[in-house]
């Protein structure tokens, strides 16, 4: 299924609550405080139909996976009320927003935990406005039914004070991987430990098994894109069309391109804009036969148009982050600079470690870093594994300023892809004071030892 929204539904509605009733404007007089919106989870137990017959028994939000899509406005108060329906602790991550630790949804940071059976209601003013998402950020461990293995995701749309861009409709695909098996990494050649997974869906279907994306020639639709799987990057497109990326991670790119394929590490999400000018029906999914195989797909099928559904395989697999950035530029020194060498090893359990400049995170010990308020920081993250990692910064954005070789500016994320011993640079302003954790997105280098903290001091 996607989740398919004209633009003027959208705007007519507002923002959603989470039980899916539109929520009224309000109104005050001069000086009041305003009015919270009010939002409700539950997590539990509940069952997805990828397709007849392939039923996924999993934990999602208010009885779907993913979880309902919450729209709220940028800089207006929201509660979100959670009630914890299983039998373990659990959190809430608002992934991409600039919220103090004890609200973000991290352990680490010194966000409480929601008891099994319990109820906490997480208050904060939404910021930066732009494509965000929430999730559990439970450590999983050997259990592969916890964390992002199962389907507490959904989307955390953040609507701009002034409406920006120009389409005539939205659809918002998540991809997921289900059913996850691991394999231990080879310990004579130094490769990583992987996952492989039953099945993938956009959404809550695999492909051919939902409704298809139904457009009109000559439409515009931006598609909001999340990667929000466990440890899978993905790749996609769409045959005879090109995507403009406009956004990644909730922020405008300096330079709208438009490129053949989209590929996404996991947690970072991609705004494009698709006009619709090749009558036909196609598949937008994954440029890998075997994961497309899997389910990780839609139909797209143009007005009058009939007739299985059509996949091409793209000329060309090219993407980068430059390709959306302006030229790079020498700028006045940083107030500081973190060199981060991650590098892996095997425990006697056989399972991968992770380390930063030698340093393992356990329960025990969390390393930290020191930054000031106000001050600017420059990351060098220098991947001495062949595994990529998805490095992930809370409560803030960085923008990138060296891809391995090439000096780059004002390309925005707060999640981006380094390769398998590859170096990528990157610098933050230091303003948005509290814990921060800054982490690999991967499940499973993040549960063993791929994290630490910021601290302010």
């Amino acid at each position: 299924m996607s989740l398919d929204l004209s633009r003027r539904r959208m705007l007519s509605l507002g923002a959603l609550a989470a039980g899916g009733a539109a929520t009224p404007a309000l109104s005050a007089p001069a000086l009041a405080l305003p009015r919270a919106q009010k939002l409700s989870l539950e997590i539990a137990s509940v069952q997805v139909e990828l397709a007849p017959g392939v039923v996924i028994h999993t934990t999602g939000y208010n009885g779907t996976a993913p979880g309902p899509v919450l729209r709220v406005r940028e800089g207006a108060p929201v509660e979100i009320a959670v009630r914890n329906s299983t039998t373990e602790e659990e959190l809430v991550h608002w992934h991409g927003l600039h919220n103090p630790p004890v609200s973000d949804g991290a352990l680490e940071q010194g966000s409480p935990a929601i008891p099994p059976g319990g109820d906490l209601i997480y208050r904060f003013t939404p910021r930066p406005a732009g494509t965000h998402w929430y999730h559990t950020h439970v450590m999983a461990m050997t259990d592969l039914t916890r964390g992002g293995y199962n389907g507490q995701y959904g989307f955390l749309l953040v609507e701009p004070r002034r409406s920006s861009g120009r389409y005539d409709r939205e659809v918002l695909l998540a991809a997921h991987h289900w059913n996850p098996t691991l394999s231990a990494p080879d310990h004579h050649h130094g490769h990583c430990a992987t996952l492989s997974y039953e099945h993938a869906s956009f959404n809550d279907r695999k492909l051919g098994a939902g409704e298809p994306i139904r457009v009109k020639r000559g439409e515009r639709v931006l598609f909001r894109i999340l990667n929000a799987s466990a440890s899978e990057d993905v790749m996609l497109a769409l045959p005879g069309h090109s995507f403009t990326v406009i956004a990644l991670d909730g922020a405008p790119v300096p330079n709208p391109r438009a490129v053949e394929v989209l590929a996404l590490s996991v947690a970072e999400r991609i705004d494009a804009v698709v006009e619709m000018n090749a009558p036909g029906v196609w598949v937008l999914g994954s440029v890998k036969d075997q994961e497309r195989a899997k389910g990780l797909g839609v139909v797209v099928e143009y007005e009058h148009e009939r007739g299985p559904a059509v996949w091409r395989a793209p000329v060309r697999l090219d993407w980068s982050y430059p390709t959306f950035a302006n030229p790079g530029a020498e700028g006045p020194d940083p107030d500081g600079v973190f060199t981060m060498r991650f590098e892996r090893d095997l425990g006697h359990d056989g399972f991968e470690r992770w380390r930063i400049n030698g340093e393992l995170a356990n329960h025990h010990h969390l390393p930290r870093l020191q930054v000031r308020q106000g001050g600017r920081y420059r990351f060098r993250w220098i991947n001495l594994s062949g595994c990529a990692h998805p490095v992930h910064l809370h409560r803030h954005r960085f923008h990138l300023t060296r891809v391995d070789q090439t000096p780059i500016s004002g390309l925005m994320k707060d999640t981006v892809n380094l390769p398998p011993y590859g170096v990528v640079e990157a610098e933050f302003i230091a303003d948005n004071p509290g814990l921060t954790l800054l982490h690999c997105h991967h499940q499973l280098h993040m549960d063993y030892g791929f994290m630490l903290l910021l601290e302010y001091v």
